[in-house]
């Protein structure tokens, strides 16, 4: 998970969490910040066609919906996150093992999904 700045701006890593830490954390940051929409990494193929993952989201985005139901969620493809969270993670001289960590690529391939969709807004 990330969030961005206030003026939406730059993504931040929050951390990874399975679903109940997630609808946990995200009612906590709606209780004490603006938050305007919550975007999701949906899995399309490289054609930008649907696969089995797609169907999974489908179903947790309804579920944000119906927990969120005041925020709106938002769709962005998220393939190639992963592959470019990674390059980044090595260019900024991150070791192997903290690489490795439980999270790490997550976190950072949910700020590459963010701070994509903030770039194309601006």
């Amino acid at each position: 998970m990330a969030q961005s700045d206030p003026l939406g701006l730059f993504a931040q890593p929050v951390g990874t969490f399975d679903r109940e830490g997630l609808f946990k954390t995200l009612e906590a940051m709606l209780g004490k910040s603006d938050v305007e929409k919550i975007i999701v990494g949906y899995p399309l193929s490289n054609t930008g066609e649907k696969n089995a993952m797609t169907g999974v989201l489908d179903r947790f985005i309804e579920e944000l919906g119906e927990a969120f139901p005041l925020i709106m969620v938002e769709t962005v493809n998220e393939h190639y996150s992963s592959r470019d969270a990674q390059r980044i993670l090595v260019a900024s001289g991150t070791s192997r093992k903290v690489r490795q960590q439980k999270g790490r690529l997550d976190s950072a391939a949910a700020c590459v999904i963010l701070s994509d969709y903030l770039e194309t807004r601006h």
